[in-house]
C-alpha cells in the first residue's frame, strides 16, 4: 500500500484490510478515541493495553464493535506497541483458520496451542521435556501421522534433528494438519474435537505450562493471544461458542482477547458473560448528533484518516465530506465507497472523484443495506431516527438491525441511529421529510 497521489492509486491505497505493523507510521491515525467515546482519555484499547501488562491472571476480553469500525487496525496498534515493551503477541485470524459457519468452543482451544507453540519457536524456549512429552502424547493417539514421522519430516525441512527447536518444529507440522482437518475434514474434525472435550481440564493445564515456559523468557511478561473475527459470527454461532464455555474461554493464566459481536450486548444472556470477561466496546466515529446533526469534529477526524492515505485534492469540493456523512462513521463502508467512486472517476479517465461518481458508489452500498430489511421493520428503524435513539425496547429487533448494519452505535452516552443510506431510501420513500439540515 502506498499514498495516493493520483486517481488509479486510491484503489489500492483504501485497502479493506487492517493496517499492519509496517503501515501504521505512515498510514495510522491517533486521535480518533476523543471521537468515538466524547472523551479523550477514554480508550478502551488503552484499557485492554493495561490489562494485557498487568500480572493478575486470568485477564480475558470481549472486545465488542461494529464491523469496519476499525477494530482490527486498532488490535494491531495494540500488539505492536506490546511487541516493543517487550510481550510475545500472537493473532488468530480465525476466518482463515477456520470455517466460521462451523467453529465450537475447542476450535478456540487448539489454535491457542498453535499460537503458544508459535511464540515459545519464535522466543528460543528451552520447553522442559515433560511439558513436550505432554502435548506429544494427547496428540498422538487418533492422529493419522504420527509425532516421529512429523519430527523427521520437521528436521528435513529445518535442518534441526534434536532437542526443543526440533521437537517444536514436528509439533507445529502436526498442528498444521489439525488445523487443515478443522476447517476441511468433517470425520476427522469430530475427532480432534472429541478429544479436547473429554480432556480440555488437561489441555488447559499444558496450555498453561506453555505460557510459563514463555514467561520466563521474557522476564515475567506473560504471552498475549488475540482473536479476530468472531465478530463476524452470527449469532447463535457465537453463543454456541462462547455462552456455555465463558468459564473456561476466560480461564487461561495469560491475557486472552476474543473480539465479539456488539449486537449480542442486548441478547439477555450477555450479562452472564460479564461475570466471567471484561468487556470493552470499540465505538464507532460519531459523524452526526443525537439530535441529526452534523459533527464537524467527527467528520474533520475522518478526513484525516482519508488525507493519511491520498492528496485530498483527488475528490471535488464537497465530495469527501458527502462520502463520509453517508457512511455513519463506518471506516469500512467509506472505504468501499471511495474505491468504487475512484473505479468509476479513473473509467471516465477524469483526474478528480466527482459528485457523481460518489452518488453511484453510495447507490450501491444502501441498495445492499435495504436488502437486509423489509417494509415491518420500517416503523422500528422510523423510531429511532425521529427520536428514540437510547431506550429501546425491543431488544430482538434492535440486535438483528445492528447485525445487519443497518443500525450504528455510538458511545459518549450509549445512543444509535439508523445508517445515513437507509435514512436516504425513506426520504425517497416520502417517510422522512429531510435527512439532514
Amino acid at each position: 500500500m502506498k499514498y495516493a497521489n493520483q486517481v488509479s492509486e486510491i484503489i489500492n491505497a483504501f485497502s479493506l484490510a487492517p493496517l499492519k505493523k509496517e503501515q501504521m507510521a505512515e498510514f495510522y491515525c491517533a486521535d480518533t478515541m476523543e471521537y468515538r467515546t466524547s472523551d479523550k482519555y477514554s480508550s478502551p484499547i488503552e484499557d485492554i493495553f493495561d490489562i494485557c501488562r498487568s500480572p493478575e491472571e486470568y485477564s480475558a476480553c470481549l472486545l465488542l464493535g461494529h464491523r469496519g469500525c476499525g477494530k482490527s487496525t486498532e488490535l494491531n496498534r495494540m500488539s505492536e506497541r506490546l511487541v516493543k515493551a517487550g510481550y510475545y503477541v500472537k493473532t488468530i485470524h480465525c476466518s482463515t483458520d477456520l470455517d466460521l459457519f462451523n467453529i465450537v468452543y475447542s476450535d478456540l482451544f487448539i489454535l491457542m496451542g498453535e499460537a503458544l507453540l508459535e511464540i515459545a519457536k519464535e522466543a528460543g524456549c528451552d520447553i522442559e521435556n515433560k511439558v513436550l512429552d505432554n502435548i506429544k502424547s494427547f496428540w498422538q493417539e487418533g492422529t493419522e501421522i504420527t509425532v516421529s514421522q512429523e519430527l523427521e519430516a520437521a528436521s528435513l525441512e529445518t535442518g534441526v534433528s534434536a532437542g526443543t527447536k526440533g521437537i517444536l518444529a514436528g509439533i507445529l507440522n502436526i498442528f498444521a494438519k489439525i488445523k487443515t482437518d478443522l476447517k476441511y475434514n468433517e470425520e476427522t474434525r469430530k475427532e480432534y474435537r472429541k478429544k479436547i472435550s473429554v480432556r480440555s481440564s488437561e489441555w488447559i493445564g499444558i496450555l498453561g505450562n506453555m505460557a510459563k515456559e514463555i514467561a520466563k523468557k521474557s522476564d515475567g511478561r506473560n504471552p498475549i493471544i488475540i482473536f479476530e473475527d468472531l465478530d463476524k459470527l452470527n449469532p447463535e454461532d457465537a453463543w454456541k461458542v462462547f455462552y456455555h464455555y465463558a468459564a473456561v474461554l476466560s480461564g487461561m493464566t495469560f491475557p486472552v482477547i476474543y473480539t465479539f459481536p456488539i449486537g449480542l450486548s442486548y441478547d439477555t444472556r450477555y450479562s452472564a458473560m460479564e461475570g466471567y470477561f471484561i468487556t470493552k466496546t470499540l465505538p464507532m466515529i460519531k459523524i452526526a448528533t443525537i439530535e441529526n446533526k452534523p459533527f464537524k469534529e467527527g467528520i474533520s477526524i475522518i478526513n484525516e484518516i482519508v488525507g493519511k492515505r491520498a492528496d485530498l485534492g483527488l475528490f471535488e469540493e464537497n465530495v469527501l465530506t458527502t462520502l463520509i456523512e453517508h457512511t455513519g462513521g463506518s471506516l469500512r463502508d467509506l472505504f468501499q465507497v471511495i474505491i468504487a467512486a475512484a473505479k468509476r472517476a479513473e473509467r471516465r479517465d477524469s483526474g478528480t472523484v466527482c459528485m457523481e461518481d460518489a452518488g453511484r458508489a453510495l447507490e450501491e452500498i444502501k441498495t445492499s443495506l435495504t436488502r437486509r430489511i423489509e417494509e415491518k421493520d420500517y416503523k422500528f428503524l422510523l423510531n429511532i431516527y425521529n427520536g428514540n435513539k437510547e431506550r429501546i425496547e425491543d431488544k430482538g429487533m434492535l440486535l438483528k438491525m445492528l447485525q445487519a448494519s443497518v443500525v450504528l452505535e455510538y458511545n459518549g452516552k450509549r445512543w444509535h441511529n439508523v445508517h445515513p443510506l437507509v435514512v436516504d431510501f425513506f426520504k425517497e420513500q416520502g417517510m422522512i421529510e429531510d435527512v439532514r439540515e
